[in-house]
């Protein structure tokens, strides 16, 4: 198996993949295969607690309400993995070379570059997995390709654009801070635990630093983005240029003026007895489980506190009922009321948006014979299909479910 990344919906299907019965190696990169360790027994663990959650308030169709795989089958998830670095050539057999390169999207984040050595010429496979948007702090912006044969290329933004650079997204999240500080309630941010939990400790420490916003207690409320963080203070070789230049300065850049690390549940709990202001980050991050739906039931139904959304949230999930403007939301099998404010910014987003892309594939030194489209909601993924012939001259092709694919 070829891991590109370590967010959940790439990596969190792997222990009940095994459960079933894979026990082959799962390559990937050294940053990869850490916070997969911390992602895939945390969902593990989520899984758990809430089939036991389910089971105690009896709000489950499912008797019992069982967890799609446990702990265990996390840590034999992770017993296979067998990491490179970037750049590093990794043989399989004569005739097939695989090779990760930086995607830009989280830590270790890649792109896999697959060369079958043929009789006559070599075939080059580039899967994209997520590509990152240049021009965010940290990470390095994603490593431009060439001579590839076949493109298997992420869509997700595939409509649209982000809107903001990176001094419209700190002009904006000051903005939501600071006028939710003056309604003196909490902001709650629900944060995906992986990168852009760090992503926000950096910019509220940068605007901590320029004066733009008052220096405000902050809870970083989820252990796998405390533990996420610790992980990105190991691999600061694969920071970007300026991050580690300020690391060099002596900036802890993901350290904010007042921030509290919350690891115990117990503690978490406490953070209802809060007052404001005060901002909490916490994980989910588009609300499927975890802590943030203790501090959603019991600060949404309160007009004072501000809840922020700082990334995409997909279609069925309590995020898009929520920013769809629905007056309730159900949590742990109760509808609760929405009357605090509800914002959002878009450009926070770690996924490259169509202009990106093609910005990306313009650096493509030929055409490849053939680009696939997929991971993108279906307008999304014919409209980066159309954008892409219309602008390059592509052959472009959005697969179905299950097809199989002859390459020449």
């Amino acid at each position: 198996m070829l891991l590109t990344h370590a967010h959940v919906d790439h990596c969190g299907y792997l222990p009940r993949i095994v459960q079933q019965g894979f026990k082959g190696p799962v390559h990937c990169t050294w940053p990869t295969a850490d916070i997969c360790s911390l992602v895939l027994r945390d969902s593990a663990h989520l899984q758990e607690e809430d089939a036991r959650y389910a089971n105690k308030k009896g709000f489950s169709k499912h008797k019992p309400a069982l967890p799609l795989y446990t702990v265990q089958d996390a840590e034999d998830a992770i017993s296979l993995f067998k990491p490179v670095n970037y750049g590093q050539d990794l043989f399989f057999s004569n005739t097939m070379r695989v090779k990760f390169k930086d995607a830009g999207h989280i830590l270790g984040s890649s792109f896999i570059d697959v060369k079958l050595m043929q009789a006559d010429k070599p075939t080059r496979i580039l899967f994209s997995g997520d590509i990152g948007s240049p021009g965010r702090p940290i990470l390095r912006d994603p490593t431009q390709v060439f001579e590839v044969d076949y493109l298997v290329l992420e869509s997700t933004y595939g409509d649209r654009t982000h809107g903001h650079g990176d001094e419209e997204r700190r002009t904006e999240l000051a903005r939501v801070i600071n006028e939710s500080i003056k309604r003196g309630g909490i902001l709650i941010i629900p944060s995906f635990a992986v990168e852009r939990s760090q992503e926000l400790l950096y910019y509220i420490r940068e605007l901590e630093d320029q004066k733009r916003i008052p220096v405000t207690p902050v809870y970083l409320d989820s252990p796998m983005a405390v533990s996420a963080t610790e992980v990105f203070e190991k691999w600061k070789l694969v920071y970007d240029m300026e991050a580690r230049m300020k690391e060099l300065d002596g900036k802890h850049i993901m350290q904010t003026r007042m921030l509290h690390v919350v690891r115990d549940a117990e503690e978490s709990k406490l953070l209802h007895n809060v007052k404001g202001p005060a901002i909490f980050i916490s994980a989910s991050g588009m609300l499927e489980g975890g802590r943030i739906l203790h501090h959603l039931e019991h600060r949404l139904p309160f007009a004072e506190n501000t809840v922020l959304f700082v990334g995409y949230q997909a279609e069925g999930t309590r995020g898009r009922s929520i920013l769809n403007g629905n007056p309730t939301v159900k949590i742990h099998g109760q509808q609760v009321p929405i009357k605090a404010k509800i914002d959002n910014i878009t450009g926070f987003s770690g996924h490259a948006d169509y202009k990106e892309i093609l910005a990306w594939l313009m650096g493509f030194n030929r055409p490849p014979i053939k680009t696939f489209i997929v991971h993108g909601e279906p307008e999304a993924s014919k409209a980066m299909a159309e954008s892409i012939r219309t602008t390059l001259g592509w052959q472009v092709e959005i697969p179905e479910f299950m097809q199989t694919v002859k390459l020449d």
